[in-house]
Order: structure tokens, then sequence, then C-alpha cells
């Protein structure tokens, strides 16, 4: 990353927050649920999937945490309701995690339930290396009781590939991911090619054990090696998937869904918006410079144009260290 856009990294809190929002709605569905239903209607119409996430992490209180199930069984009543394909993407600390594991782990299995009921699927997303821990013995306790669950696998972690060799041995579905957040290097690879190298290596070692592959990146290297593995170990289609964000190299999720690849589409809403839009823009410099000039353009009279940028590096909603620079290998961090 250059210095002026380390610069603006720095900066962007200072960003007026209606700017932002102009930016938000590439990334974010909308701050209501009726948003993100039309939201997915029409990724469907265009041939993707979709999987809900509702904004919003770090809950110390029941109330919230139970709150925010409540809103996820929203979610999965409209996705029926409307003929919707998507399902839901729900991080632990936004259920409770930080609170008790078991509670935590008791609302997990109330939304896989529901889910269920209707013939649909939960993702547990992965947070920071703090939760990783207790987010994968949640996932190894439920899904062989259940079966209705993913979880979520980051790239850059050193552990990841002994991760593997811990989940289930039947029905492990897992979205591979690069990661975002900020991690110490004694438990993270730094170097964004050691970080290209070692997602090659998860999903073949995914692979060559039957997991079911949610593959999400928007780095076409890595689609095209993703493709030769898919193609080496004859992966039927309906054992993977590519999945991306909402509003991220669109030209790309297109050219996959031509070739005939299920492509899923990670939509979140919500009223907490504004830090999710922070963080897109964090992991993206160009477009964060354009908002820049955008807003300095108006303090000073003068129109800068429309606002652009390069395809995003992240694949998470992330939390308060989700702030990775492209060059550390950022881009997390998922019916399946």
């Amino acid at each position: 990353m250059s210095l002026l856009s380390r610069a603006l990294v720095t900066t962007l809190p200072l960003v007026p927050k209606a700017a932002v929002g102009k930016v938000a709605s590439r990334y974010v569905a909308g701050e209501t649920l009726e948003e993100a239903v039309a939201a997915i209607r029409r990724l469907n119409g265009l041939g993707a999937m979709a999987t809900v996430d509702v904004l919003g992490e770090e809950v110390t209180e029941r109330e919230k945490a139970e709150a925010a199930v409540a809103e996820y069984e929203r979610v999965l009543a409209a996705i029926e309701a409307g003929g919707l394909d998507a399902n839901v993407s729900i991080k632990l600390t936004m259920l409770g995690l930080e609170i008790d594991r078991g509670f935590c782990r008791d609302n997990v299995e109330r939304l896989a339930r529901a889910a269920a009921e209707r013939g649909n699927f939960v993702r547990i997303d992965m947070e920071d290396a703090t939760t990783t821990d207790a987010t994968l013995a949640i996932y190894r306790e439920l899904q062989p009781r259940l079966g209705n669950l993913g979880v979520v696998l980051q790239a850059y972690m050193r552990r990841t590939l002994a991760d593997l060799d811990t989940l289930p041995a039947e029905g492990a579905n897992v979205r591979l991911c690069k990661g975002i957040y900020i991690e110490p290097r004694r438990i993270a690879w730094k170097g964004y090619e050691t970080v290209r190298r070692n997602f090659v290596s998860a999903l073949a070692k995914m692979l060559r054990r039957g997991v079911y592959a949610a593959i999400a990146t928007h780095d076409e290297y890595l689609v095209c090696e993703a493709r030769a593995l898919l193609d080496e170990h004859a992966v039927p289609r309906e054992r993977y998937e590519f999945q991306m964000l909402l509003g991220v190299d669109e030209q790309l999720r297109d050219i996959l869904i031509s070739e005939g690849h299920r492509m899923r589409i990670y939509v979140p809403y919500g009223t907490d918006w504004y830090p999710y839009s922070i963080r897109r823009l964090r992991e993206n410099p160009e477009v964060a410079r354009h908002v820049m000039k955008a807003t300095l353009g108006r303090a000073f009279g003068r129109n800068s144009g429309r606002t652009r940028g390069a395809a995003d590096h992240g694949f998470t909603s992330g939390g308060p260290k989700a702030a990775r620079p492209p060059e550390d290998g950022a881009s997390s961090g998922g019916r399946r």
C-alpha cells in the first residue's frame, strides 16, 4: 500500500457519513430486511444465489443476542415466503459468544433448526483469532447432529491446514477465504503470495477430503487455480460454489455464472452499515481515494466526478480489528 493510500485509510473516519453512505449502497443492501429481499431477488434474477448477513457483532447483553436470533428467524421466514435462493451467515459474537459459550451454542442450534424446518442452511462466519477455537468447537459439536451448518476457514491463518483435519468426517461444508483480521505474524502468514499459496493448498486439501467448497474470492488468479483444481478432482457442480461480496467485480461474477458455476453473493443489511462500509473502504484504498476526492471537490465547489474504485479484496463483514491492507493478504471473514 502506498504512503498516500495509507494516509487516506487513516483519515477515513473524517469523511462525512453522507459521503460514505453513497458508497455504502455498493456493498450494503440497505437498512431493512425488505431492502435485502429486493437485492436477493435481483441477484436471483441474474442467476446468483445469496447469503444474508445482519450487520452487527460483539454483543455483550443477552437481550441483544436474542434480538439478533429473532431477526435471523425473520430473514429465514422471508426467504421461504419469497421463494428466494438464499441462506444466512451468522457471527457468533453477535449471538452471545462473549457472554456464554453454551448460550451462544443454543442460539446457533435454534437458528439451524429454524433453517432446517425450511430446508435451508446456516453459515457460521469466522471472526478474529480469539474466537477461532470456540467457533470450530461449536461447529464440530452441532454439525453432525443437525447437518445444515457450514463454517469459514481463513487461508492467511497458519493453523488452517491442520484445522481441516478436525472437521466432521462427513458433511463438512467450508467457506474458504483469505482472511482480513489483523493478527500477529506468529499465527498468520503475512506475504500476499504466501497467503495465495496457502489458499490453493487448503482448497486442494478440502477437495481431496470431499469437503463442500464455498470458494470466496475476488482474486482472478485464485479463481483460475480453483477452476483447475475442480477439474483435476472432477468435482460435480453441486459440490462447490464461488462466493463474492455484493457490488464487487460484477463482471467476474457474471463470467463465472455464464460458465455454469454456482455463485453466491454476500448480502449484508442493517443499521450498522456505516462501520461495515468503513471497513470496505479500508480494504480498498482506491475507492477511498475517489471518496476523498469527491468530498474535497464538494468542499471547494468543484465537481470531482462519480466515485469509482478497483475490485475489493475483502470477504467478511469483519469487526473492530478488521483493517488489514490488501498487501498483507486481505480478503476474508458465508442453502450452503
